[in-house]
């Protein structure tokens, strides 16, 4: 055992130590609903910390998003090396920085040291995305940026209280470099009293329990925390479990998809995450700082251990080794705004290694979260000018062991996160959403299938000088599954102007694209990936899911030999044909192998002459093609094929 913290505190007090602690950061959480002025941190795009006087993080809140969890010590650190020995009560210290530990510029953190009759005895902080820090784009999402200066305002660690009082010179000189100063001000004083928030309850705990007691408890819970997951780690098998996930492509290079590759090892209480063979990192803004990896590995970590709280007693026990300037370990200048794309890959890929060790909770690939962003003039309103439309949808989780993928669920990257209202977007923005629904054959094939995910498609109303910006992937990376379970489908947006009525598709990658008032913008979310042979999967499951429309009968029988014939749609009335079904299930055992290894350019052919769709090109041909013209992807389809034999067919009976 490595817990440095003598046990001193009786059951009692400890427990209520424990939870006071996570309930003071639930309340900062509170504080930031009600009085924050972004729509983005409305949503829950935030998290919120307690830390010790170290910087250790003591507690999160119970709804603090994924992204956040192993990222809020490195900022509280950088700030406690940046301000030591100039610290007062009142204080409030801002950062932003990615290359200190942080994620990305958007995710602006107010850190306040928490004092008791002039002794420091910990710090309270709030992380809130900012919905536009300056940069070359509205949102601040360039995909096109190599390296940060293109991307938005880099906040080193400052001071924007002294001593309680504001510093409004420092933040009205941030505020002026984005697009919406008004609602940075206003996020700040929102953030600053959240922190203010939690340094009330942990000074109403020390005038309980005394200040000894309370630090004691601020170390013995992450010690619990330690003792518990070190404990769980010595019951599993010593040994070494491998993946790989890819991110579509490096914008800057040829086509091909860019891979992260993970090497987990477990020997005795420890584990150590290799990402050695990981890409180098690429031109775009798709590449992750050492920090944000760090958060990737311990929230898809966290995620078999659901029981437990998180704190730094859960980092002890977890080595990372990240190549120097390789996607996952970017240093200052390279872009990283886009983080979040390797994030997933990260997390998904831990899914996979822990599913094996652990295969009572074994689980398929998630879909990957999008980002919409578009900014420009609303006419609507002379008095704020400048608007910023910032969404994100939710999207299918992956198949289970035993269970299908949880439905229309927040991506794994945030799983704290809202699904953005409608209403709301339509209120703070001159758009209005046309279509909004759970999408029919998203879900990834298997015995147990995933999540489904949506399609939301939306207008430009009264705006003009807009510009639109789509951060994505998994268009080429597609959602795959498990243990013999298929993939989902590709992401992308497509547009269809006003002016022409002419459809383009866009895909999953691009910004600074130009749209008009009438213009009308479409894309789908993926489910998540099957888990199992879909042919074993129960035909009755099959058919509920028709009667549901999450499947058509169309991708029944394709996807899984379940002939459904049609009595009355209307009514709901479907039937099973079992004779036909046990023939078209014999077929697909008998072919599927070979149509898998059919040559890419005969598909792509088929796609071109509209004799398959996308879905068939992933799940039966597993080719990956450009899905606005057909061309073939040669690169990325060897790459998906060679995920599709080990993840898919090595597990067909």
């Amino acid at each position: 055992m490595n817990s440095t913290t003598k046990q001193e505190l009786d059951p009692v007090t400890f427990e209520v130590l424990k939870n006071s602690f996570i309930t003071s950061v639930d309340q900062m959480a509170e504080q930031m609903l009600r009085t924050c002025y972004s729509f983005v941190i409305y949503n829950r795009d935030f998290s919120n910390g307690l830390h010790d006087a170290d910087g250790n993080c003591v507690a999160q809140g119970n709804a603090d998003i994924a992204v956040h969890v192993g990222t809020l010590h490195y900022t509280c650190k950088d700030v406690i090396r940046a301000f030591e020995g100039d610290m007062y009560p009142g204080d409030v210290y801002a950062i932003n920085d990615p290359y200190a530990g942080g994620t990305h510029f958007s995710d602006v953190r107010l850190i306040r040291p928490i004092f008791d009759e002039e002794v420091l005895i910990g710090f309270s902080q709030s992380n809130g995305h900012w919905s536009d820090l300056g940069g070359s784009v509205p949102g601040s999402f360039n995909v096109t940026a190599k390296e940060m200066f293109g991307e938005a305002v880099r906040i080193t660690p400052i001071r924007l209280f002294h001593k309680g009082k504001f510093c409004s010179d420092v933040a009205n000189m941030i505020a002026a470099n984005t697009r919406d100063p008004a609602s940075i001000i206003g996020d700040i004083h929102s953030q600053a009293q959240a922190t203010q928030v939690a340094e009330r309850e942990l000074q109403r705990l020390v005038g309980k329990y005394g200040r000894d007691q309370v630090t004691q408890g601020m170390n013995e819970v992450q010690d619990y925390v330690e003792r518990s997951v070190r404990q769980r780690i010595l019951d599993l098998p010593d040994g070494t479990w491998e993946a790989v996930d890819y991110i579509d492509r490096d914008p800057g290079a040829g086509e091909g998809m860019i891979p992260i590759h993970i090497k987990m090892t477990i020997k005795g209480d420890q584990i150590t995450y290799d990402f050695e063979g990981s890409h180098p990192t690429i031109a775009s803004i798709y590449n992750s700082g050492h920090g944000a990896t760090f958060s990737a590995v311990v929230a898809g970590m966290k995620t078999f251990f659901p029981d437990l709280p998180m704190n730094s007693g859960f980092y002890r026990m977890v080595e990372i080794k990240s190549p120097k300037n390789s996607v996952v370990s970017a240093e200052w200048p390279i872009a990283v705004t886009g983080f979040l794309m390797p994030f997933e890959k990260i997390m998904n890929a831990i899914f996979e290694m822990w599913s094996k060790i652990m295969p009572e909770r074994a689980i398929a690939c998630a879909f990957n979260l999008e980002y919409l962003l578009a900014g420009g003039n609303d006419l609507r309103k002379p008095e704020k000018p400048i608007y910023m439309f910032y969404e994100w949808l939710p999207g299918g989780w992956g198949g289970r062991n035993g269970k299908d993928g949880s439905d229309v669920t927040t991506a794994c990257f945030g799983t704290g996160l809202m699904s953005q209202p409608s209403e709301g977007n339509e209120r703070v923005n001159p758009t209005r959403a046309d279509e909004f629904q759970i999408l029919q054959d998203s879900p990834g094939p298997g015995r147990w299938r995933g999540g489904a995910g949506v399609i939301k498609a939306s207008t430009l109303l009264e705006a003009d000088n807009t510009v639109m910006s789509y951060i994505c992937d998994r268009e080429r990376a597609v959602v795959w599954g498990v243990e013999g379970g298929l993939p989902s489908m590709p992401h992308g947006l497509s547009v269809v102007h006003a002016d022409t009525g002419e459809e383009k598709w866009l895909g999953s990658v691009f910004s600074n694209y130009p749209i008009k008032s009438g213009d009308k913008f479409t894309r789908p979310t993926a489910g998540g990936g099957g888990y199992g042979d879909p042919m074993d999967r129960d035909p009755e499951h099959v058919l509920s899911d028709v009667i549901d429309e999450y499947v058509s009968v169309e991708r029944a029988e394709t996807d899984y030999g379940v002939v459904i014939d049609v009595i009355d749609r209307e009514m709901l009335e479907f039937e099973i044909d079992q004779a036909a079904t046990d023939k078209a299930r014999a077929h697909i055992r008998a072919n599927r192998v070979a149509w898998a290894r059919t040559d890419p350019a005969e598909v792509s052919q088929m796609y071109v002459d509209g004799k398959i769709n996308e879905m068939d090109a992933v799940r039966r041909y597993a080719v990956i093609l450009d899905w606005g013209t057909g061309e073939l992807m040669p690169n990325s389809t060897q790459q998906f094929r060679e995920s599709f034999e080990g993840r898919s067919i090595a597990h067909w009976s």
